[in-house]
């Protein structure tokens, strides 16, 4: 990769970077003079330099979902929506099934057989 196509990339996830935080910044202020700056999940409360920890969450999980009223919004910690969004992802893991490498077959081998054997000092044949 030349330089000039290091630069492009780094301009672009900057740009993208920078895009997020000025949508997010549009609608955290608004949820913030919405709501009171309480957890929804765990009720801490949060004030001063503490305030950055609350975060908004979508309930859909649509970022381009923000109704004026913040019917789509919860105020939550950054450890309550950290575990929000790890709860749906192991939601989604199970909803998909078992995988198809393993089969019925690969519980049926005993790894104890022939324990009993070996306990009474009978070495295998």
């Amino acid at each position: 990769m030349s330089l000039k196509d290091d630069n492009t990339i780094k301009q672009i996830v900057s740009e993208v970077h920078s895009s997020q935080r000025e949508r997010e910044k549009t609608y955290r202020e608004r949820a913030l003079k919405l709501f009171p700056w309480i957890c929804g999940h765990c009720a801490r409360e949060f004030d001063g330099k503490r305030l950055r920890e609350l975060t908004v969450h979508h309930k859909d999980h649509n970022h381009d979902n923000n109704p004026p009223d913040g019917s789509n919004w919860e105020l939550l910690c950054i450890y309550c929506h950290d575990n929000e969004h790890s709860r749906d992802q192991v939601a989604d893991a199970y909803a998909q099934g078992p995988s198809d490498r393993s089969s019925d077959d690969d519980f049926k081998a005993n790894p104890f057989a022939g324990l009993g054997d070996l306990l009474k000092g009978k070495l295998p044949e």
